[in-house]
């Protein structure tokens, strides 16, 4: 399995075509004082849009993820994408954070030197980590595969981070498909892991069947998350059921507009975050469209999305009965697509830490870097 650096580089062939695009936008009507209630809000779209045509300069963004160290490798013939930032302590712990959709790698660059380098946050060295930030296949820089269900991608994470980076044991985490393909490392690899952290537990009816599936005498607690479920999907579950059945027919447009690709996007950090409905006072323009060119200078969108249908025609993976058995901490984030019971995640996890964070959304790494950090450094404390 080879190794290689990786160094970011958009063609400028593909930030001129942008640009003429951009320019060519034709904008849709809108319901009068609708605001963000049918989808993303016309205004401020026009006002991204104007900000990335005048003032995003993307060479800048760009420099700043290359002082990460990147590199791509060849894990059982698929190019796997990766940040690898080494710890500064006496003994880092290496772990493996995975990121869900609709972001990226991205999502872990703020938390990376907290995690890395603890002392130079007010922290203690003893609790520095390696860092390995892989890119789901189908995301950003790398490869995009047919048929790369969460089950698959857990197995090639756990080649990357076993044969490829000769880690014996090491600690993983994530959220949203990430937290999904970190339960399924900890289900098939328990010899490899010393612990999993995740910031949600899944949801009844996930892909790939990594949920609970005989939630036989629900508590008050859990039948509440059960009807929040419900009523979630029923909100802002049409992406998710589109992208499970048929999510090549958005992606025409959304390869092809760049403001369709923003808009599509946009819209879920906006409703996915801690922000009080304002999408500004958690990401800056800059950071929404650094996540926005990551997906449209790959050309990832079409390849994304099929992950949602590969995983929902993938075969159950965690049986009735059937219990996680290494360590497990779980933040929790009160603006989360839902906040699950700490029963409900004993039933199938072997919780040692369970924490109701004060602030922060689905988006934890990127909105609260810092509280998620202590709660990282915290849960794999004893594990070490």
């Amino acid at each position: 399995m080879s190794i290689q650096p990786f160094t970011i580089a958009i063609p400028q062939t593909t930030l001129d075509d942008l640009r003429e695009r951009l320019a060519r936008t034709r904008w849709p009507d809108e319901v009068e004082d609708a605001g963000w209630d049918y989808g993303a809000k016309l205004s401020y779209m026009k006002e991204l849009v104007a900000y990335w045509l005048q003032t995003f300069d993307w060479r800048t963004q760009e420099a700043k993820l290359n002082r990460f160290a990147h590199f791509k490798a060849d894990v059982d013939g698929v190019g796997i994408h990766f940040m690898h930032e080494r710890g500064k302590g006496p003994a880092p712990l290496p772990i493996v954070l995975t990121h869900g959709w609709p972001d990226s790698f991205y999502r872990m660059h703020k938390i990376i030197p907290l995690l890395t380098d603890p002392a130079n946050y007010g922290g203690d060295p003893a609790d520095a980590f390696d860092v390995i930030v892989p890119s789901l296949p189908g995301y950003g820089f790398s490869d995009k595969v047919h048929g790369a269900t969460s089950i698959r991608i857990a197995e090639l994470f756990a080649r990357l981070m076993t044969d490829v980076l000769c880690y014996k044991r090491f600690a993983a985490g994530g959220g949203d498909i990430g937290s999904r393909v970190t339960r399924l490392l900890a289900l098939s690899h328990p010899e490899a892991l010393v612990g999993i952290h995740l910031t949600d537990v899944g949801f009844p009816g996930e892909p790939a069947g990594i949920f609970p599936s005989d939630l036989s005498n629900p508590s008050p607690a859990e039948q509440q998350f059960l009807g929040s479920v419900g009523q979630w999907f029923m909100q802002e579950g049409g992406y998710a059921m589109l992208q499970s059945t048929k999510p090549q027919t958005p992606s025409y447009g959304l390869n092809d507009s760049p403001v369709g690709l923003a808009a599509w996007l946009v819209e879920k950090f906006r409703a996915w975050s801690d922000c009080a409905g304002d999408v500004e006072q958690r990401f800056s323009k800059d950071e929404l469209l650094t996540q926005i060119m990551i997906y449209w200078a790959t050309e990832t969108i079409s390849s994304s999305a099929r992950l949602y249908y590969d995983d929902a025609h993938a075969a159950p993976q965690l049986k009735p009965g059937q219990y996680i058995e290494i360590p497990a901490g779980v933040a929790t984030f009160p603006k989360d697509l839902t906040l699950p019971p700490r029963e409900l995640g004993e039933r199938f996890l072997r919780v040692q830490r369970w924490t109701e964070m004060p602030r922060g959304g689905h988006f934890a790494a990127l909105e609260e870097p810092q509280l998620l950090a202590e709660e990282l450094r915290a849960f794999f404390r004893p594990l070490r």
